[in-house]
């Protein structure tokens, strides 16, 4: 009895284990790690390295899940049936009218396993990881870091990237585009980290390069111009509600710009 609960703890801690790694390595943003370069962490190269190269910290991370997952069910089913033996002997016992075996043991034994298997290295640790990130980015990285470092040196991390080698396509260029940025500021907006009008000026920013300076030029039939004669008086007279900030000022056709006067 005793080897089997030790088995089924090994198997849901490094489950555990995997999850927590997963889910942060996963949360981490390219603006985190950046901050904490500016800030001379030690963990931030290597963490930057990871998130550059995610294979390798994801083939660590799942190789040892699928260990865990695999050899832990093989050893604890094989562990609920001696501990039937030790329990009961070769005898078959009969509870609430239904005869208990070594098979309805290891039965009821992966039951109760495939469920705290489902919490407790799954849904609990993912939650936590993805709540608690930053706190955890820094132990995260170190653990990845031996991970990664016991793959490569055993060769299993060589043979592991052919198959996603083959499969996948290599990355270039950055993993932000214009339209993140642009969800990101409206995210902001609603969430109350940027006022309206810092949303707006972000936006605009990053519509720079499509925007063309004759689509928001005044047209000429609504602009206010003046002549080089008349006094500002005198304008202001003629425009009591004006609501342009720059008047053009033109000599003797208005084709001829000379300048522009301040409102």
């Amino acid at each position: 009895m005793g080897l089997l609960l030790l088995y089924a703890f090994l198997a849901i801690f490094f489950s555990f284990l995997c999850s927590i790694l997963e889910a942060v390595l996963l949360s981490v943003t390219p603006t985190f790690v950046n901050l904490k370069k500016k800030a001379k962490k030690s963990y931030a190269p290597t963490l930057e390295e990871l998130k550059k190269d995610i294979d390798k910290p994801l083939i660590a991370i799942l190789t040892l899940n699928t260990v865990a997952h695999t050899v832990g069910a093989i050893l604890v089913g094989v562990q609920a049936k001696v501990a039937y033996v030790d329990l009961y002997g070769q005898q078959t016992r009969t509870v609430f009218g239904i005869q208990f075996t070594e098979d309805l043991m290891v039965g009821l034994v992966s039951t109760l396993m495939t469920i705290l298997v489902l919490v407790a290295s799954e849904i609990i640790p993912k939650t936590i990881g993805a709540n608690y990130w930053k706190e955890l980015a820094s132990i995260s990285t170190q653990i990845l870091r031996v991970m990664v470092w016991i793959m490569q040196v055993t060769g299993l991390m060589w043979a592991l990237q052919l198959f996603t080698r083959l499969i996948g396509k290599e990355h270039k260029g950055s993993v932000l585009s214009r339209e993140d940025f642009t969800v990101m500021a409206d995210l902001a907006e609603e969430e109350g980290v940027f006022e309206k009008s810092e949303s707006k000026v972000i936006k605009n920013l990053l519509q720079f390069d499509e925007i063309m300076a004759k689509d928001i030029m005044t047209p000429r039939a609504v602009i206010k111009i003046a002549p080089e004669t008349q006094t500002i008086e005198e304008f202001f007279e003629q425009n009591p509600r004006l609501r342009f900030s720059r008047i053009p000022i033109h000599g003797e056709t208005v084709d001829t710009i000379t300048g522009f006067v301040l409102k």
